[in-house]
C-alpha cells in the first residue's frame, strides 16, 4: 500500500495499549483502511496519509502522571473525526480542559454501559434507556468533560462511560468496544468509519493486489528478486503475489531444513513448479540441520542452530543466481508494529520473526515486502484472491524452526518420522470430524519420556505423545479446544496402533496465558 492510493484511510494513535492491533483489524474489518503510528510520532502522518478519522488506543499508563503519553494538539485540531478509547478518551478529554482523577471505583472486565442520549456513534445499535455489556480495564477516570462534550453514557464505576461533542465528531468511551467482550463493539467502529467519517468500504484484497502488483513493478523495474520460502502460507502468497508482478525475475529459494510436517515438502514444491510455473531452487538440507541439531536439548540453540544454516545455505544458492539485488520477505503488519515501541523507538524485545531475518544486511539486498501492511487473516483473503488452495491458505500457523521445537529435548531423525506420522494422524482425525478450522492451531509433540506398557502379551517402554488444540483470534491469547473425550480416545488409539515408538498419548488442556501455544 502506498500512501497516496486512493483509498480512505484511520490513523489509530497508539499509546501502548496491548489491544491496538484489535482496534485495526476491527476497522479493516469494516472495509477500511488503516494505520497504526507512536502517540510520539502521529501527528508527522497527517500530510502523508490524510486521514479521514483518527481512533486513540488504550494504554498502560496514567495520564494524570508527569510524563505520561499526551494527545498531539495537532491530531485534535485536524479537522476530522476523533474516537478516544480508554486512555485516550482520558488523555484526549486532559487536552481539551476536562478532568480526570484517579478511579475510586476500579472497573476489570465485564460492565454494563446505560445509553443516557441519543449519539451518532451508537445509532442504530444501542437504543435510549437501555444497558449493554461492555469490556473496561482502568483505574483513572474522567471526572470533568471538556466545554462541548455531552454526557451520553454512564456505568458504576464511569460516570462520564461514554461522551460526545456532536458539532466536532469528537467522541470518546472508556470501555473497549475493539475486544471480543464488548458484543456490539464491531458496529460501534462501523459507525465511526462509516457514518461519522465517511469513509467508503474500498479495502479489499482485490484492490490490494491491484495496488500491490504496480508498487512492486515500480519498485524492481527490471531487476533479479529472490524469496526465501518457507513452505508457509505467508511466504508463498508473497511469491505468488511477486510473480504475477515481474514473472521470471523472480526466483524461489526453498531450504528443506527436514523439520517440515508429512509430504510438506512436495507440495510445496509441487504447487510451484507445477501449479504456477514460478523459478523454483529446491535445496534438500536435512542432513545437514539434523546432523547439527542432533544432541542439542537447549530451545534457544535449537533456534540459533537453524538460523544459522537457513542463512549459509540459503546466501549460497543466492550466490549461484548471481545478479540479485532484491530479497523478498512474508513481513507481515505485527511484524512491523512489534519492531517499534509505542513511545516511538526501536522496541526493547524486537522479535526474529522470519527465517530470513539477518540476510539483507548481511547480503547487501534490497527488501521487497508486499504483505508488510497486512494482519495474517488478510494475507488468506490475498491468497484466496490469487488462487491458492484453500487447504493451503487455510493451514494451521507452522513456527520456523518446524518440528524441533515439537521435540522437546535431542533432534534425531528416527523422532522425527515418528512425530510426522504421529502429527499427520492427528490432524487426519480432526479434518475427518469437520473441526479442523474451527481450531486455530493443531499438533502433536513427542515428549522425552518414556513410560510402560502392554501390547498383546508383552510390556512396552515406548514414548509418550502430547496432542495439543487451541482456538484464538490472533495467537496472543488462546483457550484449549475443549474436544469430546471419544474424539480423543479415537486419535489416541490410531497413533498408539500405527505409530512404531509411541504406547502413551496425552491432552495439553493449558491456555496462553499461562503457557504458550508451542511447547518451546
Amino acid at each position: 500500500m502506498q500512501n497516496d492510493a486512493p483509498t480512505d484511510t484511520i490513523l489509530i494513535v497508539d499509546f501502548g495499549s496491548q489491544v491496538t492491533q484489535l482496534i485495526a483489524r476491527r476497522v479493516r474489518e469494516t472495509g477500511v483502511y488503516c494505520e497504526i503510528h507512536p502517540f510520539s510520532s502521529a501527528a508527522d502522518k497527517l500530510e502523508t496519509l490524510k486521514p479521514r478519522g483518527i481512533i486513540l488506543s488504550g494504554g498502560p499508563a496514567s495520564v494524570i502522571e508527569d510524563g505520561s503519553p499526551q494527545v498531539d494538539r495537532k491530531l485534535l485540531e485536524y479537522g476530522v473525526p476523533v474516537l478516544g478509547i480508554c486512555y485516550g478518551q482520558q488523555a484526549m478529554c486532559v487536552a481539551l480542559g476536562g478532568v480526570v482523577e484517579p478511579g475510586y471505583v476500579r472497573e476489570f472486565g465485564r460492565a454494563e454501559v446505560r445509553i443516557e442520549k441519543d449519539c451518532s456513534l451508537y445509532d442504530g445499535v444501542w437504543e435510549l434507556d437501555h444497558s449493554y455489556q461492555v469490556w473496561m480495564s482502568h483505574g483513572d477516570k474522567v471526572s470533568e468533560i471538556p466545554d462541548g462534550f455531552a454526557v451520553v453514557g454512564t456505568s458504576p464505576g464511569a460516570p462520564f462511560a461514554m461522551i460526545a461533542n456532536e458539532e466536532r465528531k469528537f467522541f470518546g468511551v472508556q470501555f473497549h468496544p475493539e475486544v471480543y467482550h464488548t458484543p456490539d463493539g464491531a458496529r460501534l467502529y462501523a459507525n465511526f468509519v462509516h457514518k461519522i467519517c465517511g469513509c467508503d468500504a474500498s479495502w479489499t484484497m482485490a484492490a490490494y493486489r491491484e495496488q500491490a502488483v504496480a508498487a512492486i513493478r515500480e519498485q524492481v523495474g527490471d531487476k533479479k528478486v529472490i524469496c526465501g520460502l518457507s513452505g508457509g502460507v505467508d511466504s508463498s502468497v508473497a511469491a505468488i503475489l511477486i510473480h504475477e508482478a515481474i514473472g521470471d525475475q523472480l526466483t524461489c529459494i526453498f531450504v528443506d531444513h527436514g523439520l517440515l510436517r508429512k509430504n510438506e515438502a512436495d507440495e510445496v514444491v509441487s504447487m510451484f513448479r507445477h501449479q504456477y510455473n514460478i523459478p523454483l531452487v529446491h535445496v534438500d538440507a536435512s542432513k545437514e540441520f539434523i546432523g547439527e541439531l542432533e544432541g542439542v536439548v537447549e530451545p534457544e540453540a535449537k533456534r540459533k542452530i537453524i538460523g544459522r544454516l537457513f542463512i549459509e545455505t540459503f546466501e549460497k544458492e543466492a550466490h549461484k543466481i548471481g545478479g540479485v539485488e532484491f530479497l523478498a520477505q512474508g513481513t507481515l503488519y505485527p511484524d512491523v508494529i512489534e519492531s517499534v515501541s509505542f513511545t516511538g523507538g526501536p522496541s526493547v524485545t524486537i522479535k526474529s520473526h522470519h527465517n530470513v531475518g539477518g540476510l539483507p544486511e548481511r547480503m547487501n539486498m534490497k527488501l521487497v515486502e508486499p504483505l508488510r501492511e497486512l494482519f495474517k487473516d488478510e494475507v488468506r483473503k490475498l491468497g484466496r484472491e490469487l488462487g491458492l488452495p484453500e487447504h493451503f491458505v487455510g493451514r494451521h500457523p507452522f513456527p520456523g524452526p518446524g518440528l524441533a521445537i515439537r521435540l522437546p529435548g535431542g533432534v534425531t531423525r528416527e523422532k522425527l518420522d515418528i512425530l510426522r506420522q504421529a502429527d499427520a494422524i492427528y490432524l487426519d482425525e480432526i479434518r475427518k470430524a469437520g473441526l479442523y478450522d474451527t481450531i486455530w492451531q493443531a499438533f502433536a509433540v513427542l515428549l522425552p519420556v518414556q513410560t510402560v506398557g502392554v501390547m498383546g502379551d508383552g510390556r512396552t517402554y515406548e514414548s509418550v505423545c502430547a496432542l495439543r488444540a487451541v482456538t484464538s483470534v490472533d495467537g496472543m491469547t488462546a483457550d484449549f479446544y475443549a474436544f469430546d473425550m471419544n474424539f480423543l480416545g479415537r486419535a489416541a488409539t490410531r497413533i498408539i496402533n500405527e505409530v512404531k515408538g509411541i504406547n502413551r498419548v496425552v491432552y495439553d488442556v493449558t491456555s496462553k496465558p499461562p503457557g504458550t501455544i508451542e511447547w518451546e
